[in-house]
């Protein structure tokens, strides 16, 4: 792979339209307007990160930090891009310096394709059709449609709200760059081919998939699994920094975690000798939350300049395609030390916790009912409550498509959709437990 192909502007679906534009936005800016400007984005603020949706204390929902991975993400590419044309000074004259712009933007998308309810809402839909009453449309479906279903995964579903031209919608979906979207595929390969139910693209946007490994140099020698795209290293950073680094925050905002257990997770990111310049620059501080702030912003900052020194050290094996593992498992002891017992204690202390537990219980419930509901009613129009239930689902979802998969794919396109509050609210509708007021 090469920055100056794996860097590029052109637009899906506008790959032969010159257009003229009338402002100084970069075609990578526009990406990132798009996607902060869209209803699919909006949708995040009521879908759950790892809390349940706040009541009196307010924690993060997928959009408050989908936001913050953003941000993350681009002090990451704007860092990674000023060292690249140190490193390389003919490359200035070329996209590099959007890398922030493209790693952000990316990062707005990372979780659009989630369905309501996070992994619990993931796990409920792929055990619908391999536990559940779904199995009977195994000898409907090709080895290849099957495993999509089956390991339905909120990335690869992303990837096609991205780019699928859904009904009444234009050729390329949200029109965005190439490097963009590519940005964002972080398993590069088919469910076929998936590990741990992680893959990149359904059977449908194969074909869009391929198309832009290709022109970005991406497509190894197997043409079913490309290489990562290397803003797709940066992406995962951010993401990772700032999930198990604000989970850790919640946690002590909701009692979880006490203020000691929280500032020693936090400093254990800064060397100890500097503790004190620490303590000494937040003396004036008293509230704990606005410490733990301040203390949250060192360990971010720890988190952010290791990941760009592993992603430059190791610049040739991510553009060969030999990298392993992520940025962070890549940094040095003290940081990825540091790291490792935020994760162990975010697992048993967070995770595990009663409220995370419940909302999961509550939402692999919710989604298993209403994805066994509208499955029926796709493959059983006629039937009156069938009808029903398809009046509720958008016309831009093809659930009268001539064959089975294009069905299933429409309900569970209408399901990631969702929010968890319409999700719970449709539930209770469908077992008689609200009425719309009258």
């Amino acid at each position: 792979m090469n920055w100056s192909q794996l860097i590029s502007n052109k637009r899906l679906g506008q790959e032969e339209v010159h257009l003229e534009r009338r402002d100084d936005r970069t075609e990578f800016n526009r990406d990132y307007d798009r996607l902060i400007f869209s209803a699919p984005f909006r949708r995040l603020q009521n879908k759950t990160q790892v809390f349940p949706l706040p009541g009196s204390v307010f924690v993060h929902n997928r959009l408050t930090h989908s936001l913050e991975v953003a941000s993350v993400g681009r002090s990451l590419g704007n860092d990674v891009a000023r060292q690249l044309i140190s490193i390389h000074p003919e490359l200035a004259s070329t996209h590099i310096s959007e890398i922030g712009t493209i790693v952000s933007t990316a990062c707005l998308a990372h979780d659009m394709g989630n369905p309501p309810f996070g992994h619990s809402g993931e796990e409920a839909i792929a055990t619908y059709f391999t536990e559940g009453p779904g199995i009977k449309y195994r000898s409907m479906l090709t080895d290849e449609q099957w495993a999509d279903i089956t390991h339905f995964d909120g990335n690869a579903n992303a990837f096609r709200l991205l780019t699928h031209q859904f009904k009444g919608r234009r050729k390329g979906g949200f029109v965005l760059t190439y490097s963009t979207l590519a940005s964002i595929v972080k398993y590069p390969f088919p469910a076929t081919k998936a590990k741990k139910q992680k893959f990149g693209y359904f059977q449908q946007e194969k074909e869009v998939y391929q198309r832009i490994a290709s022109e970005l140099g991406l497509l190894s020698a197997d043409t079913s699994v490309g290489m990562r795209h290397p803003l797709v290293y940066l992406v995962e950073a951010a993401d990772d920094i700032c999930y198990e680094i604000m989970d850790i925050e919640d946690a002590h905002k909701l009692k979880i975690l006490s203020f000691e257990e929280t500032r020693d997770l936090m400093l254990g990111f800064v060397p100890r000798e500097n503790h004190q310049r620490i303590f000494d620059h937040s003396v004036d501080v008293t509230d704990r939350n606005e410490l733990i702030v301040y203390y949250r912003s060192c360990a971010i900052g720890a988190l952010e300049r290791e990941c760009v020194r592993v992603f430059i050290e190791n610049e040739e094996s991510i553009l060969a395609g030999t990298f392993q593992g992520s940025l962070i498992n890549h940094t040095c002891p003290l940081v990825r030390d540091a790291y490792e017992r935020c994760s162990k204690v975010a697992f048993s202390r967070i995770y595990k916790s009663r409220e995370v537990v419940d909302i999961e219980l509550a939402g692999y419930k919710i989604i298993s009912t209403l994805i066994e509901h509208f499955t029926e009613a796709v493959m059983s129009p006629d039937h009156a409550y069938s009808r029903m239930l398809l009046n509720r689902i958008s016309s831009q979802y093809e659930v009268d498509a001539p064959d089975v998969y294009q069905r299933l794919m429409a309900v569970l396109d209408f399901l990631s959709g969702m929010t968890d509050v319409f999700a719970l609210d449709l539930y209770r509708k469908i077992n008689g437990q609200s009425l719309a007021s009258v």
